[in-house]
């Protein structure tokens, strides 16, 4: 597989302009010798709004499909695939340096992790940030603990999925992210976390922007009985696979610690 690690951005046309951001955060990210990253941005949709907004660079590939959403638009974007490891990120949000080594550094050092996350703080309009109380300590995290923390808490896991860092084949082996209008990507953290070991690391590894037109600060978002719905088939695919037995890596006795 090559040395190279996928970014894989949704977009749609409220959130294009902020295109620019992200990618002076790619740009300003340090690797170690021999790895790369390429850009992966899949339009949610086919309009003429994105497309001025996409870097001019050999290292980003811009597509457009068919509208789903952005669980769809990252999933589709997994056809271009073809690095080892395939990092989130959304359009309106923006990597602080250092992220992508860290991340590459957890994985590569212990075949036993399947995925990694990180500290997030939120990006306000006029430029703060804000962070977040509860952060779990630094270091592994067990199988099935995203999720047991997430049922206790109203539903709300101790890691962010807009910061995962993931294994390539892996991902794939879970079917991408889930078929869902919203939490699609908590609902593939949750899966990930049922069948392998993770990684948090208490440095900032996002800057999450809030502004008006997210997609999860709109009213449909916290709809009670899609909420519900949501929240329900999430589980239940994470607990499936969970009972089922199978397990990253395939080696693994199964330990949790």
């Amino acid at each position: 597989m090559r040395r190279r690690i996928i970014i894989v951005t949704p977009v749609h046309p409220p959130s294009a302009p902020y295109l620019a951001d992200a990618y002076k955060s790619l740009c300003d990210q340090e690797l170690p010798d021999g790895w790369e990253w390429h850009w992966l941005i899949q339009e949610d949709g086919k309009s003429d709004a994105v497309a001025p907004h996409v870097p001019d660079d050999e290292r980003v590939t811009f597509r457009q499909g068919r509208a789903g959403g952005p669980g769809v638009a990252r999933t589709i974007a997994l056809s271009q695939a073809d690095g080892a490891y395939v990092k989130v990120l959304d359009a309106d949000d923006q990597l602080p340096p250092g992220t992508l080594a860290r991340d590459l550094a957890a994985l590569e050092g212990d075949r036993t992790l399947g995925w990694a996350t990180s500290r997030v703080l939120d990006l306000m309009p006029d430029g703060s940030t804000v962070g977040f109380p509860g952060d779990p300590e630094h270091g592994p995290i067990a199988r099935d603990a995203v999720l047991e923390h997430w049922k206790a808490n109203g539903f709300r896991a101790q890691v962010h999925p807009a910061t995962l860092f993931v294994r390539r084949d892996l991902l794939l082996a879970l079917g991408g992210w889930m078929a869902l209008p919203a939490s699609e990507d908590t609902g593939l953290l949750l899966a990930l976390n049922s069948v392998s070991r993770g990684w948090f690391s208490s440095e900032v590894g996002l800057l999450y922007r809030k502004w008006e037109g997210q997609a999860t600060g709109q009213a449909s978002h916290v709809d009670t009985a899609e909420r519900d719905a949501r929240m329900a088939v999430v589980e239940a695919r994470a607990r499936a696979l969970a009972d089922f037995g199978w397990h990253y890596p395939a080696d693994d006795d199964g330990a949790t610690d």
